[in-house]
C-alpha cells in the first residue's frame, strides 16, 4: 500500500482486465464481447474471469465476423450501451473497417450530434512475436487519419488501466491498440482502485536536454534501453511517451522541441505517411526557428511487415535508435 492506495504488481493483459472489471462492475451498461472472449477469456486471456463474474448477458463470445462486432457495436451505442469489443489481432480489423469508417466515426457527425457512438475497439497490434501474415500489423496512422475516432495506445501497465477507464467512459469511439510484445514483458505496480489518465495527453517519461524522442507503445522501452548508450556517449534525452495518436498532444511535443532543438521519432509501423511525418509537421510549424538539426524518423521499411524468419531486419532496436540519435545530435 502507497499512500493509502491498494496496489498491486500487474502484468498489461492484467491492467486492462482490471480496467474492464472496474468498469464492468460499476456500469451496467458496459459489455464486452469478440471472438473467445467470454469462455476463454480471449487469444491472449485479457478478458479472463470476467464472463463467470458478469454472466453471458454482459461478456460473450461472437461469431467469427469482424464487421458484424463492429456494426452491432455501433447499434448499441446508439441504443445506450457503452461496448467494448475485442478484435483478435491488427490485420483482423480491416474486414471491419468500413463499419468503423463509415459509421462508427461518422454517426454523431451524419445525425447532427443527435446519436453518439460511445464504444471501444480493442485489439493487440505490432511485431515482435513472430507470428503469421495479418498478426503483426502497426495501423495506427491509418485510423489516426480518420475523423470521428481517437487512438490510444499505452506503453505501461499503469497507462493501458488508465486510459482504457477514460476510452470506456468516454462518448466517443476510441481505438485502443494493445501492444502485443509486451502484454507480459513489464510488470508493475498499479492501484487496484479506480483511476483515469486524460486522453490526448502526452507523458515526459524522461526530462532531457539534447534531443527530444517521441514514441509510444512497445518502443518506449526500446528508446529507453538506447538512452543508456545515448548516456555513455554524453547525450541527453527527453524521452516523451505520446501515449494518444488522436488528438496528438501538438503542446508537448512542441515546447520539447523548442527546449532541446532536435527531434527523433521511434515507431513499429512503415515510414512513410505515419505518425513521424505527423510530429515532424508540428516541428516545422511550431518550433522550425529552434531547430538545430533535420528532424528524423526510425521506423520499419515500406513493406508488409515480414514473417518470422526476416521480422527481426524490419523491427527496431535499441542500437538502431541510439545510431539516429548520435547522428541527429552530432548534425
Amino acid at each position: 500500500m502507497e499512500g493509502g492506495t491498494k496496489m498491486s504488481v500487474m502484468t498489461m493483459v492484467q491492467a486492462i482486465n482490471n480496467a474492464m472489471d472496474i468498469k464492468l462492475a460499476e456500469d451496467s451498461n458496459v459489455v464486452i464481447y469478440g471472438e473467445d472472449v467470454g469462455y476463454e477469456g480471449g487469444v491472449f486471456r485479457v478478458t479472463e474471469g470476467l464472463q463467470q463474474k458478469y454472466g453471458e448477458n454482459r461478456v460473450f463470445d461472437s461469431p467469427l465476423a469482424e464487421s458484424a462486432i463492429v456494426g452491432t457495436a455501433v447499434g448499441m451505442a446508439i441504443a445506450g450501451l457503452r461496448p467494448i469489443v475485442e478484435l483478435q489481432f491488427d490485420g483482423f480489423t480491416y474486414p471491419a473497417f468500413n463499419q468503423i469508417v463509415s459509421h462508427a466515426a461518422r454517426m454523431h457527425n451524419r445525425t447532427r450530434g443527435k446519436f453518439k457512438t460511445p464504444m471501444v475497439i480493442r485489439f493487440p497490434y505490432g511485431g515482435g512475436i513472430n507470428a503469421l501474415e495479418h498478426h503483426s500489423e502497426s495501423p495506427e496512422a491509418t485510423y489516426g487519419h480518420i475523423p470521428g475516432l481517437k487512438v490510444v495506445i499505452p506503453s505501461t501497465p499503469h497507462d493501458a488501466k488508465g486510459l482504457l477507464i477514460s476510452a470506456i467512459e468516454s462518448d466517443d469511439t476510441i481505438i485502443f491498440m494493445e501492444p502485443k510484445r509486451i502484454y507480459r514483458a513489464i510488470k508493475q505496480e498499479v492501484s487496484t482502485e479506480k483511476f483515469s489518465i486524460p486522453i490526448g495527453k502526452a507523458k515526459v517519461v524522461t526530462p532531457g536536454t539534447d534531443i527530444t524522442v517521441v514514441a509510444y507503445g512497445a518502443m518506449i522501452r526500446e528508446v529507453q534501453k538506447a538512452m543508456v548508450m545515448a548516456k555513455e556517449a554524453g547525450i541527453s534525452v527527453e524521452l516523451i511517451d505520446l501515449r494518444t495518436i488522436y488528438p496528438i498532444d501538438r503542446e508537448t511535443i512542441a515546447q520539447s522541441i523548442q527546449k532541446t532543438g532536435r527531434v527523433l521519432t521511434v515507431a513499429e509501423s512503415p515510414t512513410s505517411f505515419g505518425v513521424g511525418a505527423e510530429i515532424m509537421a508540428i516541428a516545422n510549424e511550431e518550433a522550425f526557428l529552434y531547430l538545430e538539426a533535420p528532424p528524423r524518423r526510425v521506423n520499419g521499411f515500406d513493406t508488409i511487415i515480414p514473417l518470422a524468419k526476416g521480422e527481426h531486419f524490419y523491427m527496431q532496436t535499441p542500437e538502431k535508435i541510439f545510431y539516429e540519435i548520435e547522428r541527429t545530435v552530432r548534425f
